[in-house]
């Protein structure tokens, strides 16, 4: 799979969990909207990253890897209040995040590879 496809996923994945738990909350946090619109900003890059633009694609990581450091605390809260509905959509979410990198990261070896390859 490609990985603008995977990152398109991850950006809806992150944008429609994040709509249901901020609407879904009784009493709404703004915090909770931070996934929805990192959702769109990954979104926003998928073009560059169907074409190649490598500024875009580190940019597309770096903030993947961010969003799914910035869930381990929301995470482990709702663990404690026993909250499973909100665990289970957290954690779909930085599952989603943890494969989205996944293909960053192949993406880059592969990449690498092929470049070591030409030149030497």
């Amino acid at each position: 799979m490609k990985v603008y496809l995977v990152s398109m996923m991850n950006a809806f994945i992150l944008m429609v969990l994040g709509l249901w738990s901020f609407l879904g909350s009784e009493n709404p946090s703004p915090i909770s909207l931070i996934p929805i619109i990192t959702g769109a900003f990954l979104l926003s890059l998928i073009r560059g990253l169907r074409y190649g633009s490598k500024p875009m694609a580190h940019i597309s990581m770096v903030l993947t890897f961010l969003i799914l450091i910035a869930m381990i605390v929301p995470f482990i809260s709702a663990l404690g209040h026993n909250d499973s509905a909100a665990a289970y959509r957290i954690g779909f979410m930085m599952v989603s995040c943890s494969i989205a990198i996944g293909f960053f990261v192949s993406k880059i070896i592969r990449v690498r590879k092929k470049r070591a390859k030409v030149n030497g």
